[in-house]
């Protein structure tokens, strides 16, 4: 049946047909749905099966809206960025109908020939551009990178050290609400008060009366460096291994702006989709392998190589098949990361964002740690009286896209927050340089100064608009 606006006021079922069955989602009263505090309107012809078969309007329809929103706005989002065409192409292709458990040339399915050389080129170009030994660049995201590590290391209860989430770290480094939390038992290190850099004693202080298997290095908000070389140095004493996530700095890292981990650390794994700029998806690296400290044995009785144990531990121990066609775009993304446009475009990157920290700063705003030392930066809004909550809903009607985010020591949930996160990694995809850091962090304050105040809302995204397009994105 056709549900218009008079259908729409009785309770109806929202269902898909499928052959002789239909599966139940949710109900609704009206033509507008309310889903995860979203309000969706919704137009399904639910008796005709064909429409599956033809060009989805609908989805297509708010594809072209949602890239007008990223061509149209400024995306400050620190974990986000924008791909090249050839990524997006990739990601699209063909390779997405392509069963293929196992590794290269080690496959449980037939007709991999292609996908195998496909995915072999990926692991060959991450290697070469982080100098690793080892690579997987099957782990659909970060966290099944890191869920596959934790399962190779780790048994259920084993005790693990990482960054405070409240603090700046990552919710798979121990979060109680996460799979780290609950299938192991979690202790934490966080930042000095004073300082807002980590406290590196306080993790030793951990370590050394704790004694975790696993000692995790790595952030989602923290501007700083690591110090991968003292960690290591921690670990051994106790006889844990090291993890370095480096999700967000890996591009940084990867072209020799940042401290390499790989020397230091056991095993380092990472997202494609931040400052690396490729399709969503994660990987793991070993700078060099290693036999497993497991007693972990080969069919023939031989230890088997960490390499082997981490293989397995992403198949068949955390997913099944991999992601062929995203494989297709991490190699992509790969090689344009390592050519010499891309390193010129990651030296910007950083010069970007400390000059959006210098201008922050200049207007009185409270960077944690004070300034960065990659991509992003964490804002302390409390002096301007505004929480990040509210922040980021008045820069979104802007068209300035930032995410709230606690700060260490924060007074306010975690849905309301004291603070924001800002990246430069995507606008500088855009080819924005310092003077346009300077322009944007004027609007933010523009727009945070006059908190409740539409009208200046409104006129500041005229200036946003004018900004984008002497900036396309894809040309």
């Amino acid at each position: 049946m056709q549900i218009n606006e008079k259908q729409g006021l009785q309770k109806l079922p929202f269902q898909f047909l499928c052959g002789k069955r239909s599966i139940r989602f949710f109900n609704y009263r009206s033509t507008s749905c309310k889903k995860f505090g979203l309000k969706i309107k919704i137009w399904l012809n639910l008796g005709d099966t064909n429409q599956a078969m033809k060009r989805d309007k609908l989805i297509f329809k708010l594809l072209d809206e949602e890239q007008e929103r990223q061509e149209n706005g400024i995306e400050l989002i620190a974990s986000e960025n924008f791909v090249s065409k050839q990524i997006m192409e990739a990601a699209g292709s063909a390779a997405t109908n392509k069963y293929a458990e196992g590794l290269p040339g080690k496959r449980y399915y037939g007709g991999c020939e292609i996908v195998d050389e496909i995915e072999t080129i990926a692991i060959e170009r991450a290697k070469q551009l982080f100098n690793a030994e080892w690579a997987n660049v099957q782990p659909h995201s970060g966290a099944q990178a890191n869920a596959a590590v934790m399962l190779a290391c780790l048994q259920p209860g084993d005790k693990i050290l990482g960054f405070d989430l409240s603090h700046g770290g990552h919710l798979t480094h121990g979060s109680p609400v996460n799979f780290s939390g609950k299938l192991y038992k979690p202790f934490f290190y966080g930042v000095k008060r004073e300082t807002g850099l980590i406290d590196y004693e306080q993790l030793k202080e951990v370590a050394l009366r704790e004694k975790p298997k696993l000692v995790i290095c790595g952030a989602s908000a923290y501007s700083r460096d690591w110090d991968y070389e003292f960690i290591r140095r921690v670990a051994d004493e106790i006889g844990a291994l090291v993890l370095a996530d480096i999700s967000h700095p890996s591009g940084l890292i990867a072209r020799g702006l940042l401290t390499d981990p790989l020397p230091h650390c056991h095993i380092v794994t990472t997202t494609t989709h931040k400052t690396l700029r490729g399709p969503r998806g994660g990987m793991v690296l070993l700078g060099k392998d290693f036999e497993n400290p497991f007693g972990l044995k080969t069919p023939k009785g031989e230890t088997r190589m960490m390499s082997s144990v981490l293989d397995m531990a992403v198949f068949p121990g955390t997913q099944g098949g991999p992601l062929e066609h995203i494989i297709a775009a991490k190699a992509i993304a790969f090689g344009e990361a390592l050519s010499d446009k891309y390193m010129k475009y990651i030296v910007q990157v950083k010069q970007n964002a400390a000059a959006m920290a210098e201008a922050f700063v200049g207007l009185g705003y409270e960077i944690i740690s004070g300034g960065t030392d990659n991509h992003m930066m964490l804002i302390d809004l409390r002096n301007k009286n505004v929480t990040g909550k509210a922040a980021e809903i008045a820069l979104d009607k802007a068209g300035i896209t930032v995410n709230k985010n606690m700060v260490p020591f924060d007074d306010k949930s975690p849905f309301v927050t004291s603070g924001i996160r800002v990246g430069t990694a995507a606008v500088t995809t855009r080819e924005m340089k310092e003077k346009q850091m300077k322009k944007i962090v004027e609007l933010i304050d523009d727009v945070i100064t006059h908190i409740d105040d539409e009208a200046n809302t409104d006129k500041v995204r005229k200036h946003v608009h004018e900004l984008t397009k002497k900036f396309p994105l894809y040309l």
